[in-house]
């Protein structure tokens, strides 16, 4: 039963990773926050096909796990997230160089970080980094929630809230608490984790949307009210 909850919550997060990170370029041309999904897609994918075939930490596809998730933990799901949701909740557009250097700069702290991982586990001083990112970024998301809320989305603005107060709770036990009833896999973590973080990706696109469209309904209204103002 364990491994089946694992499994379904690694595939619902592969496959938000991938739709809605195709959705966000395509639909919104939103580079940040495609990008940053296809990569936890992929990440996804990476760990369910090693957990499945190998589960050898000598294999490549672990260090390559812990290569994305670094990325993610470090700029990945933290800056770029950010960065991302600004483009809606602030209209930034953001600069070619802007898109590159963020993505960068993930690649390089994940590329850092995962040399700092050993034994299955960090020291204190990376694990500390990625408390911090994460609670920034969960900063930054109770802001988004608000603006959520003013377009009148409210019950989204609700799961934006919720979600990443439980993604909170998954960041500071992900290497500070361990769950003593876990097994040596941590496969009772891990799968409350990929749960929860494909429902951030889902939600987190829902609050987006709901922003971009009540955005479209402004930009549409103000244009109406010039268009009848007399010259």
């Amino acid at each position: 039963m364990a491994e089946t909850l694992f499994i379904v919550a690694d595939v619902w997060l592969i496959f938000v990773g991938f739709v809605y990170g195709w959705k966000f370029i395509r639909n919104h041309h939103n580079y940040f926050l495609g990008i940053e999904s296809l990569v936890v897609g992929t990440s996804a994918t990476n760990f369910l096909l090693w957990s499945m075939l190998s589960g050898d930490p000598t294999n490549p596809m672990y260090t390559i796990a812990y290569f994305l998730d670094a990325f993610s933990r470090s700029f990945g799901f933290t800056l770029v997230l950010i960065l991302g949701l600004m483009m809606v909740s602030h209209r930034y557009r953001p600069a070619l160089w802007h898109e590159i250097g963020a993505f960068a700069l993930a690649a390089t702290g994940g590329a850092y970080l995962v040399t700092l991982h050993q034994g299955g586990k960090y020291d204190v001083g990376p694990a500390t980094f990625f408390l911090v990112m994460n609670l920034i970024a969960s900063v930054f998301l109770f802001y988004f929630a608000g603006r959520v809320w003013r377009a009148g989305a409210r019950s989204w603005s609700v799961a934006v809230t919720l979600i990443t107060l439980v993604a909170m709770v998954i960041a500071i036990t992900y290497d500070f608490f361990p769950w003593p009833f876990d097994d040596a896999y941590r496969s009772y973590f891990y799968t409350a984790a990929l749960a929860t973080w494909g429902t951030q990706g889902f939600i987190y696109f829902k609050g987006y949307k709901a922003l971009y469209d009540h955005n479209a309904r402004v930009d549409a209204a103000a244009a109406a009210n010039k268009q009848e103002v007399p010259s």
